[in-house]
């Protein structure tokens, strides 16, 4: 296109040779021919693009950078050349206009426009209103506004107004100085760093030495989720925290937050003992409901374990396996033989008659029924009075829900089974 526009206003000038038009329009048609040759040209197949560039981004950690001669693992949120072109002006300092005094009277230099509202538009989660009021009432001291951060180390602070420059922090730093940090984003209002302070806590730095310690900061910094994390630690591992020093010095500082954790764990204990106490019931309710579909078993197939009932068992048939028969085999053997067989005069008979007074009440299909005495005690129900017919009736419910909750088939079905066969 160039040679192109070079040649036309070479043809327009007045100082040209004649001769030279000639050799212009020889040159055109070179190149009308060179553009007709690529264009009527097969078309070769289309390269493959190039893979797509990586997000500039970073938020896991880069292991490229070193420090030391050590590899150093850095997060960010904010892209890379940004980040760069902020640390650099963090770390110059240049045209700086305010200074930050620290502990022991070290001093950060820094910039008035960018630590209360970021310019960066990556960055303007980190703006806070509390340094932007600092820096409203400051007084000038030889053309810089003076800002005090005083209450943790110099290295926490330098840190702290790092990351509002760049958003990024070092793994090492966030292990030394988290908890200084997260005190800072709260009392300055930095949601990001104050996020991730608190994940860097939960994964890296709880544990039982130091639960109590992070509980406190978690209260007093308003993170609900680490609080709730530490709690449920404190109660899971009570005995080995409470003879931690962390605890001892909450005892002595906070009496009353140790007496509502105290009270906490009382309450907890409680709430652990009264589920062993359902869990046994239900294992008992299971164990009754087994004991019903055994009894229907042994009087309706016959039982191998205990002997037959009306049938001839063959040589190669299998053994039982309702384990239940088992525990009940005794029991069977003991009501069939004892000569007392009245209740309350044999406790083995009186278990046996609860056992089939329970079965009558669950048993909804008595006239196909064969456990024994099953229609007498569905007659005798409207004889008892309304207390134990209260009693029995919660017994039952109590029974089916459990088996219910456990699955499988309802008694129901179990004896209407057996009758089919």
């Amino acid at each position: 296109m160039r040679i192109e526009v070079s040649l036309v206003r070479q043809m327009h000038s007045s100082d040209v040779d004649p001769y030279f038009n000639i050799k212009v329009h020889h040159q055109m048609e070179k190149i009308d021919s060179t553009c007709d040759e690529i264009l009527l040209a097969p078309k070769k197949a289309t390269p493959a693009a190039p893979p797509l560039p990586g997000s500039a981004t970073t938020r896991h950690h880069n292991d490229n950078l070193l420090l030391g001669g050590l590899p150093l693992r850095r997060y960010s949120w904010a892209k890379t050349y940004t980040r760069d072109t902020w640390e650099r002006l963090f770390y110059e300092g240049y045209r700086a206009d305010v200074s930050i005094s620290t502990t022991n009277g070290d001093i950060i230099y820094a910039h008035s426009n960018i630590l209360p509202s970021l310019l960066c538009t990556c960055l303007q989660g980190l703006a806070s209103p509390v340094l932007k009021g600092m820096l409203k009432r400051s007084k000038r001291q030889e053309r810089l506004k003076a800002i005090c951060i005083r209450g943790v180390p110099h290295v926490a602070v330098h840190f702290f107004v790092r990351f509002l420059y760049t958003s990024c922090y070092q793994h090492e730093e966030m292990n030394e100085h988290a908890l200084q940090l997260l005190v800072l984003s709260h009392a300055y209002v930095i949601p990001n760093l104050k996020r991730v302070c608190e994940q860097h806590i939960e994964r890296h730095l709880l544990n039982t030495e130091s639960v109590v310690d992070i509980f406190q900061l978690a209260l007093l910094c308003d993170v609900p989720r680490l609080g709730l994390i530490c709690h449920r630690m404190i109660l899971n591992n009570f005995k080995a925290v409470a003879s931690t020093d962390g605890w001892i010095v909450m005892k002595q500082s906070h009496p009353i937050l140790e007496k509502e954790l105290l009270e906490t764990v009382v309450a907890e204990e409680n709430k652990r003992k009264e589920r062993l106490r359902k869990s046994q019931e239900c294992k008992i309710y299971l164990q009754l409901y087994e004991a019903m579909e055994a009894l229907v078993h042994i009087y309706s197939e016959g039982c191998r374990t205990i002997g037959p009932h009306d049938k001839v068992f063959k040589e190669d048939q299998e053994p039982c396996n309702f384990a239940a028969c088992k525990g009940l085999e005794l029991l069977v053997r003991h009501f069939a033989g004892c000569k007392l067989r009245v209740p309350g005069g044999c406790i083995h008979c009186k278990r046996m008659w609860q056992l089939l007074e329970l079965h009558s009440r669950l048993c909804t299909e008595p006239d196909q029924c064969r456990v024994p005495l099953c229609r007498s005690f569905k007659g005798r129900m409207r004889k008892q009075s309304k207390k134990d017919e209260i009693k029995w009736r919660i017994l039952v419910r109590k029974i089916l829900r459990a088996k219910s909750m456990a699955g499988g088939l309802s008694f129901s079905s179990a004896i209407a089974a057996c009758a089919a066969s």
